[in-house]
């Protein structure tokens, strides 16, 4: 991909982005209110984000990788299920990684 076409790509996103954003701001107030799309934006939200970690966690550029972010993560995940405060939950993930990788992992 050349530069130009990559510079096309980013524009063009930009402005389905933006042209989604001002839509849903002309959305009719009823439809906003229905129960279905507030399930719908609240489940939405939580797969994009777990969609964000898992590929943040498990990969480097264009491959699959395993190192000391799996570990990290799986902490974090049994902290949160034993309800940890959010800033216990970094701590000891961060910590986890850090030593998996002064380790060599």
């Amino acid at each position: 991909m050349t530069d130009l076409e990559l510079w096309i790509t980013v524009l063009v996103a930009s402005v389905v982005c933006l042209g989604f954003k001002l839509a849903g701001h002309y959305l009719p107030e009823h439809w906003l209110g229905d129960p279905r799309v507030a399930r719908t934006a609240n489940l939405t939200t939580a797969a994009l984000l777990a969609a964000l970690v898992v590929v943040q966690t498990v990969s480097d550029g264009r491959e699959v990788v395993v190192d000391a972010r799996l570990p990290a993560l799986g902490v974090a995940a049994v902290a949160l299920a034993l309800r940890a405060p959010f800033i216990v939950v970094v701590v000891l993930a961060a910590g986890v990684a850090a030593g998996l990788r002064a380790l060599g992992g």
